[in-house]
């Protein structure tokens, strides 16, 4: 079993501000952008990423934004998005 499928095996619980950097991430900024954007530092940002990778058994970014796609985490280009359907106006 591959580290990733471990993950998947596991019950993988981010918390909010690991879901927050997933998708800032996403937005393609570097660890320094997101601590600017986030006021925090960049090693704690650091930090952050690394458990993330930890925790979702990905070595690098684009594992991490794959894991995160296949998992509903992040939406991309209406891909893997969580919405609800559009409500039609001849309803009654």
């Amino acid at each position: 079993m591959t580290k990733a499928e471990g993950a998947d095996a596991m019950n993988v619980s981010l918390s909010a501000r690991e879901l927050e950097i997933i998708e800032l991430v996403s937005e393609g900024l570097t660890n320094q952008e997101i601590a600017e954007r986030l006021t925090i530092s960049k090693r704690t940002v650091d930090n952050h990423v690394s458990n993330v990778f930890t925790k979702t058994g990905s070595k690098n970014r684009v594992a991490l934004l794959n894991w995160a796609m296949d998992h509903g985490k992040i939406c991309r280009d209406g891909f893997n998005c969580c919405s609800l359907p559009e409500a039609s106006d001849d309803a009654s």
